[in-house]
């Protein structure tokens, strides 16, 4: 057993939100109890004791859409790439990218943001990948480095027309060869989607073919009305709207991620209520591709489930929450919103957004619940008590706040060193794999 103690513990859990002096106790991969450091210590004294030196004790982190390749084009300059829309940011930087992305340099881009995940306090991430350099295998790469680092993640690979009928295909068969490898492991670290770009780069052929390789209890995660385009030429080509298309297609669904949803009016947010859908919300992303500020808290109140995610902007999960709040104070004028629903989309809805794929409960500390847990170096400054925690969290914390990181029951990160990787060596190697994708981009 394993006992971390001797912290403020914020516990996610309503019945006992948040003990001062704090401690938990693990047994495997399951939180065995939690209580005072005092009474904790008491009960179980030969277990090994970590030390949180006074710091905040809270779940692990939950990034509920993410892209790991993106890390491979941080510092990269495009030749000839100068954006005047949102289409040309996906021609111009992420599809040019990704059609010379190889299979090794997926590995390392993979490596190098588990790295920033775990550093960041970030212990269950959903991503969605391409990489049409290099299709097949490419998910069991991501797999691979999940798996070396010790983080709990859920895959899905981005099909899409948009590079032709034999590539669409490959990537159909990436999913569907991974989510039959999912289905076969039993210890609940990794599960699998069936990934979709979007409705404007896929046929309805396209939606049959991936309807026909997805199994019953695996869901879509799907970009949804990022920008305008998408719209527009979801009303051109088909005559309705980008839900209503999802929905005559059969996409919608209580196991279906759609990110984004700017472009959505009141009566598609009724059918994403409806079907039981999912939401992800991506704030940086959103700004910093100058698409518009999503109605995410209409969304939230037409009771759709929804969540925080970075759309590969950051790993960092405190900077999202962030951003959120003051996104949407800034587009509404209004500065009494958000203070709650973007606390409720990181460290409620995500987990529930998790906890459809993930057998464990995550994203709270009690007993027998995922030992996914983090120790942050924050030593508050002014009263900090169960009425305010977020508080301190969204003023007070960051992701570089976080010193040590437990993901099912095994420490990964202790006092910011990580234990399952040489790091040093890591990106190293990652930064050799992106010059060479960097020659091959402007070569």
């Amino acid at each position: 057993m394993i006992i971390i103690g001797n912290g403020r513990l914020i516990t996610r859990d309503a019945s006992n939100p948040f003990i001062e002096n704090g401690a938990v106790c693990v047994s495997g991969r399951l939180i065995q109890e939690v209580g005072t450091d005092a009474e904790i210590r008491a009960k179980y004294p030969d277990a090994e004791y970590i030390d949180a030196k006074g710091g905040v004790i809270m779940p692990g982190l939950i990034n509920t859409h993410n892209h790991i390749y993106s890390a491979m084009a941080r510092g990269l300059s495009v030749k000839g790439y100068n954006p005047k829309g949102f289409l040309d940011v996906l021609e111009g930087m992420w599809w040019t990218l990704d059609r010379k992305l190889n299979n090794k340099q997926t590995y390392y881009s993979a490596v190098a943001t588990y790295i920033d995940c775990i550093k960041s306090g970030v212990t269950t991430v959903f991503d969605h990948h391409a990489s049409f350099g290099e299709i097949e295998g490419s998910l069991f790469e991501i797999s691979r480095a999940a798996d070396e680092l010790g983080v709990r993640t859920c895959l899905c690979y981005e099909v899409s027309d948009r590079d032709g009928e034999d590539k669409m295909k490959a990537a159909v068969k990436e999913n569907a060869d991974f989510i039959k490898k999912c289905q076969s492991d039993n210890t609940d670290m990794q599960k699998a989607m069936m990934g979709l770009h979007a409705s404007f780069t896929l046929s309805d052929k396209t939606l049959e073919l991936c309807a026909e390789n997805t199994p019953d209890d695996v869901g879509y995660h799907i970009h949804v009305a990022e920008g305008i385009d998408d719209l527009h030429l979801c009303l051109k080509e088909h005559g309705k709207r980008i839900v209503y298309r999802l929905m005559d297609m059969d996409i919608l669904g209580p196991k279906t991620i759609t990110v984004h949803c700017v472009y959505v009016n009141s009566a598609e947010m009724d059918l994403l209520k409806a079907t039981d859908t999912m939401v992800v919300h991506n704030p940086e992303s959103n700004m910093g591709n100058a698409i518009g500020c999503p109605p995410t808290l209409e969304i939230m109140k037409h009771g759709v489930l929804t969540g925080l995610g970075t759309d590969g902007y950051t790993n960092d999960m405190f900077e999202s929450m962030k951003v959120a709040n003051i996104l949407h104070k800034h587009n509404l004028c209004d500065p009494a919103v958000a203070w709650v629903e973007v606390p409720q989309m990181l460290f409620e809805n995500n987990a529930k957004i998790a906890n459809r794929y993930f057998k464990t409960p995550l994203g709270v500390l009690k007993k027998d619940a995922a030992a996914d847990i983090i120790v942050v170096d924050y030593d508050p400054l002014t009263p900090m008590n169960a009425s305010n925690i977020n508080g301190h969290i969204l003023f007070g914390m960051n992701g570089r706040s976080v010193a040590s990181t437990m993901i099912n029951g095994k420490l990964v990160m202790k006092d910011r060193v990580l234990l399952n990787v040489d790091e040093k060596e890591a990106m190293a190697k990652s930064r050799e794999q992106a010059q060479l994708l960097w020659n091959a981009i402007n070569g």
